[in-house]
Formats: C-alpha cells, structure tokens, sequence
C-alpha cells in the first residue's frame, strides 16, 4: 500500500486537533505522521497528515476530514511536485572505538552531531523520510538508544499555494 501525504488547513482553535484525530479512530484509519503549526495567519494551522492505503481509503479521508467544521481546505500532495523533509534526533551508544565512524556516517548525510558525551552521541538529521531511514540503518549496529521525530512537513514547489 502506498503512503499519501495530505496538507489540510484549519481553524487554530482549541479542539481542532482532537476532532481530527479522533475521525481518524472513529473509521479506524491510521495515521502513520501529523504535523501540526501555525500558519502565516494566527488564525490558521496547518496539517501535514502521511497516511497509508490504497485509492478508496484515501478518497473516505478527504470527504470525512471534508465533513468537520474546522477543516478550511484539502490537498494531496503528490511526490513530484511537493518537497518533503522531516527532523530527527538520534542519540547512539558510542564508545571512543565507533566514535569517528559515526560521526563519518552523520556527515555523509548531512547530519550535524549536537551533542557528545564519553558513552553518546546525538545527531540532527533533515531530509526525506528515504534518507532517515537509510541514516538509521546504518546506525542501528552501533546501537540506538534513544529517536525522535517531528514527523513530515510538506509544501507543494513553484507557485502552487494552499489557500483558505
């Protein structure tokens, strides 16, 4: 099944998110990443919204999220023409043996290491969700300790605008 991305404009009010979220539980749809911030307007937010499923599935979560009242507008970003990026911390098990292999690892990816310490290092990353994942993989046999991540935020390229 194939992961789509969804830019939704709402109210910036409180209860905005949990009526959201709590649609997607009531149908029993999964959210895989939700970002939500201000926009421009103070009066606005937006979401990014990554969910998986096929046509059908994506096609009932417009027209429910379409439904609520909080709900300005709606666009599915396609892949090529939107730009997607993504931060995440990763805090690895490094002794003085692995520590410059991880770091060399970091700076193949763009990945700016934050913060060092005799048993840890944590590493910033950005990028696309296929680029993490790949900085990820070779970092797990160095051991993860601890990850987070702020989940996808997405703007469509050129002049294309989300508009309320």
């Amino acid at each position: 099944m194939a992961y789509h991305v969804l830019a939704v404009l709402v109210e910036n009010r409180a209860g905005t998110l949990s009526r959201v979220s709590g649609l997607f539980s009531r149908r029993g749809f999964n959210i895989d990443s939700l970002t939500v911030g201000q926009t421009e307007n103070p009066d606005i937010s937006r979401m990014t919204i990554v969910v998986t499923g096929d046509d059908a599935i994506l096609e009932q979560i417009v027209k429910q999220l379409s439904k609520l009242i909080d709900v300005i507008s709606i666009r599915k970003l396609e892949t090529s023409s939107s730009i997607r990026r993504e931060i995440m911390l990763i805090k690895i098990k490094a002794n003085e043996k692995d520590r410059s292999a991880i770091v060399e690892i970091a700076s193949i990816f763009r990945a700016r290491v934050i913060d060092i310490s005799s048993e840890t290092i944590t590493i910033e990353a950005t990028g696309g969700m296929g680029k993490l994942e790949g900085l990820l993989e070779l970092l797990r046999p160095y051991g993860i300790l601890e990850l987070a991540r702020t989940g996808l935020v997405a703007l469509e390229r050129g002049v294309s605008i989300l508009k309320a």
